[in-house]
């Protein structure tokens, strides 16, 4: 059984007659997926918002409908543009035994000893992954761990993460997800250094050829 629950009623409106679903506080939906037939649903608004609010897009919600309970994941949820209201859910149906693609959202703890020394900044990469799991091995979330970056230019790639054999990434292996960099000032003083480096090289490299010049 899944972690969540949520109690759907078979819908009959359709089309405009779901406005006054609406009006009447409920939240018309749809439940579908390989092994099952598309059903039609509706939802008691408050229930399905705490839901949804709780278990998010990476959390298998039972949805129970006359008796049976599908399962399911909200792949999709349409939301009045104006007020954030929830007009319409989609939600997925899963076969345990056949793997899905999720997006999974990368979350980070606790703080890199050069950005807490006030060293270097953190710049990061994607908000989520996209991966292929069976329901099962669906997880809420990718932790990235920010105290191992403990040097200047230390990054975390997502070939960097683990995930078991069983989970594909359909991310770029190369693709960076957290690095520490220089501040902008110290990054501009320094490539400021560098060029003055290079104008004091060329100019002694001149005062030689004139010392060479006038010995001639």
């Amino acid at each position: 059984m899944a972690e969540f629950q949520l109690a759907a009623e078979v819908r009959r409106a359709q089309g405009k007659r779901n406005r006054q679903l609406r009006r009447e506080g409920m939240v018309p939906g749809i439940v579908y997926g390989p092994s099952i037939d598309p059903i039609s649903v509706q939802f008691p608004y408050r229930s399905v918002e705490v839901t949804l609010m709780n278990a998010g897009g990476t959390n298998l919600i039972d949805i129970e409908v006359n008796g049976d309970s599908f399962p399911s994941l909200a792949r999709e949820v349409q939301r009045d543009v104006v007020r954030g209201d929830i007009l319409h859910v989609d939600f997925l149906a899963v076969d345990q035994t056949q793997r899905i693609r999720v997006e999974v959202p990368i979350v980070t703890q606790g703080e890199s000893p050069v950005v807490t020394a006030r060293e270097g900044i953190l710049i990061t990469g994607r908000s989520s992954l996209t991966l292929e799991v069976f329901p099962s091995d669906i997880r809420d979330s990718i932790v990235i761990d920010l105290t191992t970056l403990t040097e200047m230019g230390s990054e975390v790639l997502v070939r960097d993460l683990t995930f078991g054999e069983s989970v594909t990434v359909h991310n770029d292996p190369n693709e960076m997800l957290a690095k520490i960099v220089q501040p902008a000032a110290a990054r501009a003083e320094e490539e400021l250094d560098e060029l003055d480096e290079a104008l004091e090289g060329e100019e002694a490299e001149g005062e030689e050829a004139d010392g060479d010049e006038a010995e001639e």
